[in-house]
């Protein structure tokens, strides 16, 4: 079996999210950023705020809008896990999102076990090689 590169791994971990985002919420975010550090995964998402969110926040509605948005990060944060444990094929420890509405980005750390498989383990920044053997 052959393993990906970090970085064949980073855009499909950005594509899948990308969609998994246009399927929940309706819309695509603009840009998806991914890059692992050691076992830890840094994602974030441009203009991922839905219509309905800022439709709320132009009308006025502006705690409306952040408690629909806490809400659809709950409902998300779950299947964002699947999504993620199937793709990297290693458990997740810990996931954390907060979306910000009044720039629209939204931010993920994702926490794992050990380092994913890939070709090319030493190009992940600040990565211990010791996980790997584990």
């Amino acid at each position: 079996m052959s393993y990906p590169t970090i970085g064949q791994l980073e855009r499909e971990i950005a594509q899948r999210i990308s969609a998994l985002y246009y399927e929940q919420l309706g819309q695509r975010p603009s840009q998806v950023v991914c890059h692992f550090f050691d076992t830890e995964l840094v994602i974030s998402l441009e203009k991922s705020a839905s219509l309905v969110e800022l439709t709320l926040i132009s009308g006025g509605y502006e705690n409306l809008a952040e408690q629909v948005r806490l809400f659809l990060d709950k409902i998300i944060k779950r299947q964002l896990q699947s999504l993620l444990e199937e793709i990297i094929g290693k458990p997740i420890v810990d996931l954390m999102t907060n979306t910000n509405l009044v720039t629209g980005r939204t931010g993920i750390i994702v926490i794992l076990q050990q380092l994913p498989e890939v070709r090319n383990p030493e190009s992940i920044p600040k990565a211990n090689l010791k996980n790997l053997a584990e």
